[in-house]
C-alpha cells in the first residue's frame, strides 16, 4: 500500500508494517504505544520535545546526536559508553560530570580509565 500526500489522521492497531519504509513524513504529535520498533533505523530525525518513557534501547548506538537538555531519570545506564562527546554543564545526581573528571584525571593521571 502506498500513501502519498495523505493529510488526515490515521489510527493504525494490530498491524506488521516491518520492513516499511517512512521518508519525509510529519509524525508530530503521534501517539505510539507497545510497538516494537526493535531493528529499526533512524536517521536526519528531530525528536525534540518528545516524551520517551519504558524504553529498552538495550545494544543500540548513537551517534552525532544533540542530547543537550536531555532529563534521565531511574534509567540503566550500566554498560554504556560515553566517547568524544561534549560534557559541559552535564551533572550525575547534581555532580558537574566536567569537574568529577578534572579531579579524577588529576588524582590518577590524564589516561583514559577501562
Amino acid at each position: 500500500m502506498r500513501l502519498n500526500g495523505l493529510k488526515d489522521q490515521i489510527e493504525v492497531e494490530t498491524c506488521d508494517l516491518s520492513g516499511s519504509s517512512f521518508e519525509d513524513v510529519n509524525l508530530s504529535g503521534v501517539l505510539f504505544h507497545d510497538v516494537n520498533l526493535s531493528g529499526s533505523s533512524y536517521s536526519d530525525i528531530n525528536f525534540s520535545g518528545c516524551s520517551l518513557e519504558n524504553l529498552n534501547m538495550s545494544g543500540c548506538s548513537m551517534s552525532k546526536a544533540n542530547l543537550s537538555g536531555l532529563q534521565m531519570d531511574d534509567v540503566n545506564l550500566s554498560g554504556a559508553s560515553i566517547r568524544s562527546c561534549c560534557l559541559e554543564g552535564m551533572t550525575i545526581d547534581g555532580i558537574e560530570v566536567t569537574a568529577l573528571l578534572k579531579s579524577w584525571k588529576a588524582q590518577h593521571g590524564d589516561h583514559k580509565g577501562s
